[in-house]
């Protein structure tokens, strides 16, 4: 075949008309098929360099993909809604800039080498947040997940938390330890403002003395060196598996329960740089991890009184219930500390409310209810307010209950 190709491209070049049949009989073929051949290469045209609508934006295009935190879509949609409405579709737009990715993205002359740690070695821990999903009853729940990572076989652990303070941070980390059922040699994280003080550049002294307890030692990372705790960041982004989740759950106990499985799922999918799944490697490093401390030490503290933020409703969370508080405390962080079945609630080391621990999902004060119902309808009589009240919360509570069962 390529001979035959050839002699008729000698022979068009020479302006010969060939002998289809002649050839054909040569190459053992029918002539018309000689003939199809050499009107294909008599018809073939070079092809003309097509120039891009993009091209006239390549200066813009480089410029802002080069800004930190950028990206594709984003320089997409500035360039559409700011200089050209009619650049065309984004997918083109991507095949542009991949195709000269050369000239669009800087070359970074930093060097950044990769580096594996030792099994049980290193903790990487961080905050993910805020994030603000709303339930099916379209209750807004605002909140934290607490992010850590066994370094050697990458290993994950997500903790719901409703804030970012010292207590918080301790009590995720023992929550990890227990869930792990170790303790790693040192723990590293970045300078986040609740353990590092950062006139003196270093850790609070109520952080070291945990760590102290707990056998570990803290580390940071160097500043603006994220790359240090790349692995704990690099898994940050499968939070964005709870999106879909967004109206889908019941209560916030509900919400904690989807973290967990998504955590375990997360532990199942392979790591590209190891090649294996965390959970895998995760029996290995598990055997290098440090005893957990004596459960003296750990009840020491989470023993702490827990922060809860009031609600509009009066109301704050604990175990999956909500309990009032008086309505001058609303939108104030309170302390609270469970004893002996009861749930006593403090704003300043004041006790302002106390309530027995219930399976009603709500649970209001009558005093706290009906103080609230006369500054929102002070023309009404004080006899008609208690009866609105007491009316309110036999209503209420039979809605709840009916949603439990």
């Amino acid at each position: 075949m390529k001979n035959l190709k050839g002699e008729l491209l000698c022979l068009n070049v020479q302006g010969i008309k060939p002998n289809y049949s002649q050839l054909g009989r040569i190459y053992g073929m029918d002539r018309r098929t000689v003939k199809k051949y050499h009107l294909n290469i008599q018809n073939k045209k070079t092809k003309s360099k097509r120039i891009s609508r993009l091209e006239k934006y390549n200066d813009i295009i480089k410029e802002k993909l080069n800004l930190p935190g950028s990206n594709k879509k984003a320089v997409y949609m500035y360039i559409k809604m700011n200089l050209d409405n009619d650049i065309g579709s984004y997918s083109n737009f991507r095949k542009y800039t991949q195709k000269h990715q050369d000239y669009f993205l800087e070359k970074d002359s930093q060097i950044h080498l990769r580096f594996e740690t030792e099994m049980g070695k290193q903790l990487q821990f961080d905050w993910k947040g805020p994030i603000k999903m709303k339930s099916r009853n379209n209750e807004t729940f605002n909140f934290y997940v607490f992010s850590s990572t066994l370094s050697a076989s990458r290993f994950h652990v997500f903790v719901y938390s409703k804030f970012m303070t010292l207590e918080s941070v301790e009590r995720c980390l023992i929550e990890t330890f227990n869930y792990i059922n170790g303790v790693p040699k040192e723990c590293l994280t970045d300078n986040m403002s609740s353990i590092v003080n950062y006139s003196q550049n270093q850790f609070v002294p109520e952080f070291k003395t945990f760590c102290k307890d707990m056998n570990t030692l803290p580390k940071r990372c160097k500043v603006n060196s994220p790359e240090t705790k790349g692995k704990d960041e690099s898994c940050n982004r499968f939070m964005k598996w709870l999106i879909p989740y967004n109206g889908e759950f019941e209560d916030e106990k509900e919400l904690i329960y989807i973290i967990k499985k998504l955590n375990e799922q997360i532990n199942l999918e392979i790591n590209q740089t190891t090649g294996m799944t965390p959970v895998s490697l995760f029996r290995k490093e598990k055997e290098y991890l440090n005893p957990l401390p004596k459960q003296t030490i750990i009840d020491q503290y989470l023993d702490t009184m827990l922060p809860a933020k009031v609600s509009n409703g009066l109301l704050i969370y604990y175990k999956g219930s909500q309990y009032s508080v008086p309505k001058k405390y609303i939108n104030q962080t309170v302390k609270l500390k469970e004893i002996d079945n009861k749930l006593y609630i403090y704003y300043n080391k004041n006790l302002i409310a106390s309530h027995n621990i219930s399976s009603n999902k709500i649970n209001y004060d009558e005093n706290h209810y009906t103080e609230a119902l006369k500054e929102t309808l002070p023309y009404k009589t004080e006899n008609d307010i208690e009866t609105m009240a007491q009316k309110n919360l036999e209503l209420l509570g039979k809605l709840t209950k009916e949603k439990e069962e």
